[in-house]
């Protein structure tokens, strides 16, 4: 890999942050396509594909999906209704990898696997241009019973996506590499 495709690549990933206010100008649907194509080539656990998304681009669709994911103790996470899309990613399980394989390691490898998925989906959506959030305080059963929700599916996250309305806040600090790289030894649990 050349150094120019690297740092093409950390620079989007270094200039990517979480969205919270959207203009109200709407996403042409090519480009949600366009990062459901990078998610859809995400690897997973036994190349199981568990990933699947729901998208939600219509303003009274949205709102109805609103009052039911973000009352009561989701009322915070208001303001994603006016992102001008709303991604639900949701898991279908399958019985190799995801339920034979929790019971027995105890890892959900449909989480890692959507996981990876929906970071492709915001790396794509920035390259494009478009700000995403990635949300995780919602209710789950609001989301279900709003969009009808197989009951075989489990909703992983769900993703805001727009055009920044300039909300760019301070920057988070990282832990540098030294912080958590470690090679052939972990040195004093530090």
């Amino acid at each position: 890999m050349s150094d120019k495709n690297t740092n093409n690549l950390i620079q989007l990933i270094k200039a990517r942050q979480s969205v919270r206010r959207f203009k109200a100008e709407s996403v042409d649907r090519d480009l949600i396509v366009q990062c459901v194509e990078a998610a859809r080539l995400a690897p997973s656990a036994e190349n199981a594909q568990p990933w699947r998304f729901i998208v939600i681009d219509d303003q009274e669709q949205k709102s109805r999906l609103a009052q039911k994911a973000f009352s009561g103790i989701y009322r915070p996470t208001r303001w994603a209704e006016k992102a001008p899309v709303l991604v639900i990613l949701c898991a279908e399980l399958d019985l190799l990898a995801n339920r034979l394989g929790k019971q027995i390691t105890g890892i959900q490898y449909y989480l890692i696997d959507c996981g990876i998925a929906g970071e492709h989906f915001i790396l794509q959506a920035q390259e494009l241009g478009l700000g995403t959030c990635w949300i995780g305080w919602f209710s789950q059963k609001g989301v279900k019973k709003a969009l009808n929700i197989p009951s075989a599916w489990r909703i992983v996250s769900l993703i805001a996506a727009g055009y920044n309305a300039g909300n760019e806040g301070k920057r988070k600090i990282r832990y540098n590499t030294e912080k958590i790289c470690y090679f052939n030894i972990v040195k004093n649990g530090k």
